[in-house]
This record gives structure tokens, sequence and C-alpha cells, in this order.
């Protein structure tokens, strides 16, 4: 019974982490374009002489360099 249960956790956990990386890599471009989705409207906000293609420009480069340290 305790072999059984041992097993199971186990087979549990594997699972577990297999679902969270197939998350992570699936959704990760998802939420990348969400992050530069919302810093342009930020920067559009702040600044009005940025048009939206440099806001954007500049919010990839930073969220890149951001993601990459």
């Amino acid at each position: 019974m305790i072999m059984k249960n041992k097993i199971f956790t186990i087979i549990l956990l594997l699972v577990t982490i297999i679902i969270i990386y197939f998350l992570r890599t699936n959704f990760s471009e998802h939420i990348l374009k969400k992050t530069i989705s919302s810093c342009v409207i930020a920067q559009k906000r702040t600044s009005i002489s940025l048009d939206i293609e440099k806001a954007k420009k500049f919010c990839e480069e930073k969220i890149r360099k951001q993601r990459e340290n």
C-alpha cells in the first residue's frame, strides 16, 4: 500500500512538471506579446511625440533585454 502511494506521488509529480513545462513554452510568446502591447500603451500615454512604431520598437528591445538578464 505504501509503495503504491509513493509510485502514485512520483507519477503525479512528473506529470505536473511536464504540464508546467508545456504551458511555459507554449504561452511565453503570448505573454511577451501582451507585455509589449501594455508597454506600448503606457509609452504612448506618457509621451505625445512618440509614435506607435517607435514605442513598439523601444518596448520590444527593453523587454527582450530584460528577459535575457
